[in-house]
């Protein structure tokens, strides 16, 4: 973890500051990710589902690993212990990637298709 909050794994490349990729382990699937967009809102646009329950940094319902990449948090203490932070561990829903990102989530998997939300139709 760096001195100004950041928490780094491994080396970490950016793709222009406005679109990163996120790629999970083990499923071996790469995903965008928007500005601003948490890893687990951007797994849930691309129809992946990741454990979750609170969605605000505490229950840690979404605890995964960061393998590499570089990420800040929607929140000024998420739910983590500097040694957790240290050891590689975050939470999918207040993680925002400011880097291309690996993130080991053992449990994420495509959504059921009927969890998929779609766009209503403009009639």
């Amino acid at each position: 973890m760096r001195e100004d909050g950041r928490q780094v794994a491994g080396e970490a490349g950016a793709l222009g500051g406005r679109l990163h990729a996120l790629r999970l382990e083990p499923a071996g699937v790469t995903l965008d990710v928007r500005a601003g967009e948490s890893v687990l809102e951007a797994a849930a646009r691309a129809a992946w589902h990741m454990p979750s329950s609170c969605r605000n940094g505490t229950c840690r319902a979404c605890l995964c690993r960061l393998l590499t990449g570089e990420l800040v948090y929607r929140v000024e203490w998420p739910g983590l212990s500097v040694q957790e932070k240290q050891d590689g561990w975050m939470l999918a829903c207040v993680a925002l990637p400011v880097s291309d990102v690996v993130v080991e989530q053992v449990a994420a998997s495509p959504a059921p298709a009927s969890a998929v939300r779609r766009p209503a139709r403009g009639f």
